[in-house]
């Protein structure tokens, strides 16, 4: 397995697997911090329709009900051909919403892979890209979104940071 997550000591750990960060949208990560402080997996089983995964670890889940895309990348600058990955996956997660499917996007942590989809999902229901990355926040963690390039391409618009030659 490629490694795709980057290791940032202060920044701690989400204490809750998942939280929904709009009616039948869920973000959230592969671990959480128990009451105790010790490190808890987060293994999904049926409790959504889609998972999209961002980061897979072996037992994790989903069940077997649930329909899962995997498209492992980076928490780290992103090429044209990943910010695209995250247009098509946002707009999975926005056409699943409207079938009435409950839908968790995760990774690692789930707080930046994810939240760039998430949030790409809010702007294309007609969020501004600082209300999405504002409610991602407020709903998840306030270390949601702490990767740069992220809130950048978010910012400048994902067709925009597609074209950028130094994506």
């Amino acid at each position: 397995m490629t490694k795709t997550r980057r290791h940032d000591p202060d920044v701690p750990a989400p204490t809750t697997r998942w939280d929904e960060v709009t009616p039948g949208l869920w973000m959230g990560g592969h671990v959480w911090t128990g009451p105790g402080g010790e490190q808890r997996p987060a293994v999904v089983a049926d409790e959504f329709g889609l998972v999209i995964s961002l980061f897979t670890r072996p037992g994790h889940g989903p069940g077997p009900a649930a329909e899962h895309v995997v498209a492992e990348m980076p928490d780290a600058a992103l090429t044209g051909t990943q910010l695209r990955t995250v247009q098509r996956l946002a707009r999975t997660a926005g056409l699943a919403l409207d079938s009435g499917l409950t839908t968790l996007v995760r990774c690692h942590s789930g707080y930046n892979r994810s939240g760039l989809v998430v949030a790409q999902c809010l702007i294309d229901r007609g969020l501004t890209p600082a209300e999405a990355i504002a409610l991602v926040r407020r709903r998840r963690s306030p270390w949601a979104l702490h990767n740069a390039h992220f809130t950048r391409y978010l910012t400048a618009g994902l067709d925009d940071a597609t074209s950028d030659p130094l994506v």
